[in-house]
């Protein structure tokens, strides 16, 4: 049952995938079109706001996909509403089915490979399911990546608008300064509080925003901060210079962490690699002795062992390791 069962799932899957490839073909010329038209539309409306002075307009823009009913149908579901905020926190400018039909796309390529070179049902199955994780993966390590740039930068923002305020400006003023001034991510991030300030929602709920949009435990302080500055009075100029000491403060103690640590960390990229690098080096020196874990049920199910108990091995180390600053 199960070798009619697998090869049915990576058939449907590579149908999908060329199903999926064919729309977003037949579609891809229109929307570039369209994006150069919105492009071309962007930036006149850019100049005649810098000639009027106005600021950004209300209405949010949204990345359309190649497939519009996907996006609709994944932007209502909790799953998608997530993806699509994991988007926006990376600061790709992809929409919800471009996703989805890149992680169908690199599934099959993928599966194949796993498939030809284990040739095993299952095999191309894992495969397939590795390469539809590859977009997702892509994902998180540009939001952790855009996360740990965000946070070299915040001190910086905290030092401007306390600069800001002890010369006499707003908050708001201090706000916008910061967004003007930095570079992205947090430009970008405090002119959209900025924006949402400045058109009428209140400044609990901006700030609250950018604790959604950015959730880092030095902008809940920050949020926090303001929040308890404005109903119970005090120096916020001050509360933000402290902040931002606080906050370089503990990068440089995550630094020195990081640097007891390393030992820790580097063995566990060599006991993860070691065993992969040895298999390389066993088939070309003795190609018949490797290929019986492949064909063999009793070496596949060792490979399959050795395989999760790598996986634990390297995540207990990763554990031992990480240290909370």
């Amino acid at each position: 049952m199960a070798s009619i069962v697998i090869p049915a799932l990576v058939f449907l899957i590579a149908v999908g995938a060329v199903v999926g490839l064919y729309v977003g073909a037949s579609r891809m010329p229109e929307t570039l079109l369209r994006r150069r038209l919105q492009r071309r539309i962007d930036q006149v409306g850019a100049a005649g706001h810098a000639e009027a002075g106005e600021t950004s307009p209300l209405v949010k823009g949204r990345v359309e996909g190649p497939l519009p009913a996907v996006d609709r149908l994944l932007g209502a579901s909790a799953r998608g509403s997530a993806l699509a905020r994991w988007i926006e926190q990376s600061g790709s400018k992809v929409s919800l089915s471009a996703v989805v039909l890149m992680s169908m796309g690199a599934s099959v390529p993928v599966g194949l490979a796993a498939g030809m070179l284990v040739r095993h049902p299952s095999a191309t199955a894992a495969g397939g399911m590795l390469g539809m994780a590859v977009p997702f993966l892509f994902l998180r390590q540009r939001r952790a990546k855009r996360f740990r740039r965000f946070e070299e930068q915040f001190p910086e923002a905290l030092d401007l608008m306390s600069r800001a305020l002890r010369a006499g400006h707003a908050f708001a003023t201090g706000l916008k300064m910061a967004a003007d001034e930095l570079d992205e991510p947090v430009g970008p991030e405090f002119r959209k509080t900025f924006d949402e300030q400045n058109f009428g929602l209140p400044i609990k709920d901006a700030l609250a925003n950018l604790t959604v949009r950015m959730p880092l435990i030095d902008v809940r302080f920050f949020a926090t901060a303001v929040m308890i500055q404005r109903d119970t009075g005090g120096n916020l100029s001050e509360i933000l210079e402290n902040l931002a000491h606080v906050v370089r403060e503990r990068f440089k103690i995550l630094r020195q962490v990081r640097v007891y640590t390393a030992h820790g960390r580097l063995t566990g990229y060599v006991l993860l690699a070691l065993p992969a690098v040895l298999a390389v080096a066993l088939s070309f020196i003795n190609p018949e002795h490797m290929n019986l874990l492949f064909r063999e049920r009793m070496g596949q199910m060792l490979l399959g062992g050795a395989l999760v108990m790598q996986f634990i091995g390297y995540m207990w180390i990763k554990q031992v390791v990480k240290i909370e600053v």
